[in-house]
């Protein structure tokens, strides 16, 4: 059963200002769950149907047991039959400036929507990134949209949010390489990316922020095909495309 202080606990983690006070956020449905299980984070509680809850056994939390409406009423998805997790966020350590001049760190400059971010979470977790950086006007990475967005990647891939991203770009080695798109930059099809530095992704709305842009080292731009037309793309999509240039010739 699930008392009435833990739902009122639990329905308080759908907001941002209540999930930074108790240092906790939900993960909800089946597949996001069990992967939380190997991810070696701290589970406050687990919540399940009686149908799913077999699979958590191996869990060491505390499991409730609800239906599936019960489910889907405490949670944010609009149906929910298996399962949803309160889990610690992760205590982080200092971000290394050295780290990019060996691995390349993708930065978010202003992502204010939760779901393009988890998207981008699930990106830097499919290239193998050693984490991400946000500032400060980005969206809550422990949102329930962008962790259900991240695919897991909310257990892999460590994220330090709230940077003043300008700042700690000017503070990095000289020889960091810093790139951004940008649609007056170079045509990043012609050019031989190693994946060191950082790349940084502005809001599709704004770009990167002036004093970001300044920061950068190369502006990269991503070409039309023949005969296309669209104005813009989706951050993640840019993302993904600038990404794959730099591991392409990475076996």
């Amino acid at each position: 059963m699930v008392s009435k202080a833990l739902a009122k606990y639990i329905r308080s983690l759908h907001q941002r200002k209540y999930r930074q006070r108790h240092a906790a956020f939900l993960v909800e449905g089946a597949k996001s769950v069990l992967e939380l299980l190997g991810a070696g984070l701290a589970i406050e509680h687990l919540v399940a149907t009686p149908a799913f809850a077999p699979q958590l056994a191996a869990a060491r939390a505390p499991l409730h047991l609800a239906s599936e409406e019960e489910l889907t009423q405490l949670g944010t998805l609009q149906t929910n039959a298996a399962a949803l997790a309160v889990v610690r966020q992760p205590a982080l350590g200092p971000l290394l400036p050295t780290l990019p001049t060996t691995q390349l760190v993708l930065a978010l400059d202003g992502v204010a929507d939760p779901g393009n971010l988890g998207t981008l979470w699930r990106l830097a977790d499919w290239y193998g990134l050693p984490g991400l950086v946000l500032s400060e006007h980005c969206a809550d990475p422990f949102n329930p949209k962008a962790v259900a967005a991240s695919m897991g990647a909310f257990g892999r891939v460590p994220v330090w949010a709230g940077r003043d991203l300008a700042t700690w770009l000017s503070e990095l080695p000289a020889e960091t390489a810093v790139f951004g798109a940008d649609l007056h930059g170079d045509n990043v099809h012609r050019l031989a990316l190693a994946p060191r530095g950082v790349l940084v992704m502005g809001s599709e709305s704004h770009g990167l922020s002036e004093a970001v842009g300044q920061a950068l080292t190369q502006r990269l731009h991503i070409p039309h095909g023949p005969g296309g037309r669209a104005e813009s793309l989706n951050v993640a999509v840019s993302a993904a495309i600038l990404l794959d240039n730099f591991f392409r010739g990475v076996s």
